[in-house]
């Protein structure tokens, strides 16, 4: 019953938030201006993340688990929110936008936010250091750019926070479960809104802040407590932006069309998962229901892998695998189809 309160009170906080915020992105005029890579045709308000944004923090500081348990990631998370603003204002440069991320990311480590299951030498925890890095850097970026589509990036932090949810109520997680629950609740709250008409966008303020919080979510279980197969947990659950984003990374060095981490984070290109599926004919809603199914069933190979033998866990990781390449022949056919209409 209370995290069925708590569900339904932070759901319609941030519901009633987000009128606020879609006044105040048009009397500021934050807005996103359709263009080649848009696919909206009227300029759309940039602050649904904010609302979001509060609903969440707000959470974080005056609930049950007590402020110094998420000190870490209530202060870097503001980091990465205020930067997106920021950059939904007055795109800033990369090289700022990553820098904010390293130091985001530096600041969870200090609170005890990261990889942990290596050797405990030396070696091992600057393994894990870089690990924390690659992991948080990596998902808050894959989320950003997965939000080109209504309603993507918000529902694909939805289902991911509810499994978590699911596995860390079950594993009496208490401080895991809070906060997948908030985020859920954020994400259900703002997406009738990203749905409507006259709808508003998450922005890169709140894309990013979805992503690193998740990213942090993630690392804060503990998935491996029955075998150690269970570490793919998380992988699994966030399978769909980790793909995206180790796919199209290694198409575009193969295409030579980046070099460094620089490049990385300034190419911008129609060449994303929900980009290709559209490229094949699918609409942008259907694109998102794929998108969502694919999402759960990869989740519900993560609660097999959190709950059942080594086996089953195994078996599990082979469906994704085999999820995977067939979303790679799809992305792959889909780059073609677009080519050939061009031509």
């Amino acid at each position: 019953m209370n995290l069925l309160f708590i569900f339904i009170f932070f759901s319609l906080l941030t519901f009633l938030l987000t009128y606020i915020c879609r006044t105040l992105a048009f009397k500021f005029n934050i807005l996103d201006i359709p263009g080649e890579r848009k696919i909206h045709e009227f300029p759309t308000p940039l602050l649904g993340g904010l609302a979001i944004y509060v609903s969440v923090i707000s959470g974080l500081i005056f609930g049950p688990v007590g402020l110094t348990k998420v000190l870490g990631l209530v202060i870097s998370s503001t980091i990465i929110f205020t930067v997106g603003i920021i950059d939904d204002i007055r795109d800033l440069s990369a090289e700022i936008r990553l820098a904010a991320q390293l130091i985001a990311s530096f600041i969870v480590m200090i609170f005890g936010v990261s990889i942990s299951f290596l050797p405990n030498d030396s070696y091992g925890r600057l393994g894990e250091i870089i690990l924390t890095y690659i992991w948080i850097i990596g998902i808050t970026n894959a989320l950003n750019y997965l939000d080109g589509v209504d309603g993507l990036a918000a529902g694909i932090t939805a289902i991911c926070a509810g499994f978590f949810l699911v596995i860390s109520y079950h594993t009496g997680q208490i401080l895991v479960s809070f906060i997948s629950i908030i985020i859920m609740a954020g994400c259900l709250g703002f997406l009738p809104h990203n749905f409507k008409r006259d709808k508003i966008f998450l922005g890169d303020g709140g894309s990013t802040f979805l992503g690193f919080s998740i990213a942090c979510l993630a690392i804060m279980g503990d998935w491996a407590e029955y075998n150690v197969i269970s570490l793919v947990t998380p992988v699994l659950i966030l399978g769909i932006p980790i793909f995206d984003m180790v796919f199209t990374t290694i198409m575009r060095i193969k295409e030579r069309k980046i070099k460094t981490v620089i490049e990385w984070f300034e190419y911008a290109s129609t060449d994303h998962f929900h980009h290709r599926l559209m490229h094949l004919g699918m609409g942008p809603r259907g694109v998102v229901v794929f998108i969502y199914c694919i999402n759960i069933s990869l989740g519900i190979g993560a609660l097999m892998v959190s709950n059942e033998k080594p086996l089953i866990g195994f078996l599990s990781i082979l469906q994704g695998v085999i999820i995977f390449t067939l979303i790679a022949i799809l992305t792959v056919l889909g780059k073609r189809q677009s080519i050939k209409v061009k031509d």
